[in-house]
């Protein structure tokens, strides 16, 4: 958090270090968040790309007073959401898995997450994008239900039952895969 403060204030003075280190620090959990939104890789780099020249682009304006990885967070679900609506056709397949890390990283662990992965997408994939959007804020971003809110600009008890009803059916369609 404190770092997080730091890095704010010196991206505010123009700092291109402090850019390329919020980057870093979060680049990785932004492309996954986009991922799991769009399950299209190209369009996941497309999403975090551009979230990121905006932001370098608003360092004069730049004003946040909460998380900065949540205001990050924020900004790739809205760009996920103009992608969504300017294309207006439903999500490709995913053409690649995203890549998950075993703890002992041998060919069989790697391609059991990559199976893990592929089938927990394929589930995510057939929710509604609203109840996936709040099970992706609130699973992969650790994002509050009162944040996930403010983000769809809905209610509280709107976000809580968006969540527990994508959950429900992930439940349903997973069944003891997973």
């Amino acid at each position: 958090m404190i770092e997080d403060e730091l890095l704010k204030i010196r991206f505010k003075q123009g700092s291109s270090n402090a850019l390329a280190r919020i980057y870093q620090k979060y680049a990785d959990f932004l492309l996954t968040l986009a991922m799991a939104l769009l399950n299209n890789t190209s369009s996941a780099e497309d999403i975090l790309h551009d979230v990121f020249v905006k932001f370098a682009q608003s360092s004069g304006s730049f004003r946040i007073r909460g998380n900065l990885k949540s205001y990050l967070a924020t900004c790739v679900v809205n760009r996920a959401r103009d992608k969504i609506r300017t294309t207006k056709k439903n999500i490709q397949p995913m053409d690649e898995t995203i890549s998950i890390t075993a703890k002992q990283s041998g060919p069989l662990e790697n391609i059991i997450c990559n199976e893990r992965a592929l089938i927990i997408n394929t589930a995510l994939d057939r929710l509604p994008y609203d109840q996936k959007e709040v099970v992706v804020l609130r699973l992969k971003a650790g994002m509050k239900f009162n944040d996930i809110a403010k983000t769809q600009g809905v209610s509280v008890n709107t976000v809580r039952g968006r969540y527990r009803y994508g959950i429900d059916k992930l439940r349903s369609i997973l069944n003891g895969q997973v």
